[in-house]
């Protein structure tokens, strides 16, 4: 069976992953923030698919970063893809956020997931491996014609910056690199009025890693498959 790491999948999108992953077959290490916040993962096997292992990771959080890549131990992975990310302080803007506010955004959209990405590169199937980085068709700066959510997309410009730099840096173990657009889902951060369910965005998500195995194509992808302009 493949192995699969997906980080934070405590809810959402990431609990979706977990699950979807798991029916087809692939084995999976789930982590969450707070093993309190496991439950839904917890309850998420049945006994027809691979199997799902909890670990926790802070991923804003280096010390804690180092201290997952060390339980890991020599464990190797087909897929690390790392799902982290918050919306922002509501209604600021470049002239009200704070400084502290600005930072804790873009360290958790933008640093900690690559950062994360780095200690866990040895983790990684050299080869065949995926590394998926969740992001947004709004981190895209050549589609930003309307504005709007400046400090959200700034941080997942700079996410898909840091992205196409760490699949640079990594050429040479040929593991293919995706950001990954999920649509827009109804779960907390995207809302209830939001248009895509997350069982069908981890579908799609999952079908693009699974093409990515096989084509060994980096890329900025939507769940449907389609390219979007970085």
């Amino acid at each position: 069976m493949p192995n699969a790491l997906i980080v934070g999948a405590s809810r959402g999108i990431g609990l979706g992953l977990a699950r979807e992953f798991a029916s087809r077959g692939w084995n999976v290490t789930a982590t969450v923030r707070n093993p309190d916040s496991a439950q839904k993962l917890a309850k998420t096997t049945d006994g027809s698919g691979g199997e799902i292992r909890i670990e926790t990771v802070d991923t804003a959080d280096a010390v804690s970063g180092e201290a997952l890549r060390e339980r890991l131990g020599d464990q190797v992975f087909d897929l690390v893809l790392i799902n982290a990310g918050v919306g922002g302080p509501a209604g600021k803007n470049p002239c009200t956020v704070s400084r502290d506010e600005f930072a804790d955004l873009f360290v958790t959209n933008a640093l900690g997931p690559v950062r994360l990405a780095e200690l866990l590169a040895r983790h990684i199937r050299p080869q065949t491996g995926v590394v998926g980085f969740m992001t947004s068709q709004l981190g895209s700066v050549a589609n930003n014609t309307t504005g709007g959510t400046e400090l959200y997309r700034a941080s997942k410009a700079a996410l898909n910056s840091m992205v196409r730099s760490f699949a640079a840096r990594h050429k040479d173990k040929g593991f293919a690199v995706l950001a990954l657009h999920p649509g827009w889902v109804r779960t907390d951060m995207g809302g209830p009025s939001a248009p895509v369910d997350v069982e069908s965005s981890a579908r799609g998500v999952a079908d693009v890693v699974e093409r990515a195995q096989l084509d060994r194509r980096d890329g900025f992808f939507d769940y449907k498959g389609d390219e979007l302009p970085w």
